[in-house]
């Protein structure tokens, strides 16, 4: 499977970061986000920075108590051309955050999955900056371009949110409707040699990289599969996309349906 290595992902939560501001400055403040229709560019810029300094303090404090999370969030700059400096101030605090020195810090994981505190702050960082950036340049017009280890990481970032130990207390509904029993799904990237295997179980989800047969089989470039399954992308419809489906495409949808992206 892939897997970015700290500086690699540190260096695209700031590109990714750069990239949405250009794309939030072209579409203007008002812009609705296609992809996110409850908000404008505006609403979106606001989120992303604010989460970035927020997550930023958790990992500077190594706050381990969820408790004690940051109550306070960054103030948005009054006018969108101060956005670019704003947001590259917001993603290069975190990025100085996940520091080596801090990857295995002690530092709260709300998914409790294994993972250290800093690790998983810093993929759902990287997470934040390439969806919603995704979000921003559909804003304005533009392609969403993602490097194929990039989307392929979030990926399996994505499939080990749902099915985290604490996925069921974090969303209850998506939890239990993305149980089943046994029902299998495959996604499968053409550009990468990632392949994820996905079980409903009665007790929940499972994932694994794995190519085995499955109900239904989704294929596609990695970026493709990526905003596929945060639902930026439609599973079909669109050849632009790359995407082919095998098998059941009621199943692959229902799992979308249910497993919407979320932040933080």
């Amino acid at each position: 499977m892939t897997e970015l290595n700290a500086e690699r992902a540190r260096q695209a939560i700031v590109e990714h970061t750069r990239r949405l501001a250009e794309s939030a400055t072209t579409a203007g403040p008002d812009a609705a986000v296609p992809t996110a229709p409850e908000w404008t560019v505006t609403d979106l810029v606001e989120h992303v920075g604010q989460t970035q300094h927020w997550v930023a303090e958790i990992i500077e404090r190594r706050i381990t108590d969820p408790a004690r999370l940051p109550t306070e969030m960054a103030a948005l700059p009054a006018g969108p051309d101060e956005w670019p400096a704003w947001l590259s101030e917001a993603a290069q605090r975190v990025v100085r955050a996940c520091s080596d020195d801090a990857l295995d810090a002690p530092v709260f994981n709300p998914a409790a999955d294994g993972r250290s505190g800093t690790r998983f702050w810093m993929s759902s960082m990287l997470n934040e900056s390439v969806v919603h950036g995704s979000d921003a340049a559909g804003a304005a017009g533009r392609p969403a371009d993602v490097d194929a280890d990039i989307a392929a990481a979030l990926i399996s970032n994505h499939l080990a949110m749902l099915t985290s130990p604490t996925w069921e207390m974090q969303r209850p509904q998506s939890a239990h409707a993305i149980r089943g029993t046994g029902q299998t799904l495959q996604w499968l990237a053409t550009d990468t040699a990632d392949a994820w295997f996905v079980e409903r179980r009665p007790d929940g989800a499972i994932w694994q990289p794995a190519t085995r047969p499955a109900e239904v089989t989704v294929t596609g470039p990695a970026r493709s599969l990526l905003l596929a399954l945060t639902r930026r992308l439609p599973l079909t419809g669109r050849e632009v996309t790359g995407i082919s489906v095998e098998g059941d495409t009621g199943l692959a949808q229902h799992w979308l349906d249910n497993t919407a992206h979320v932040s933080g």
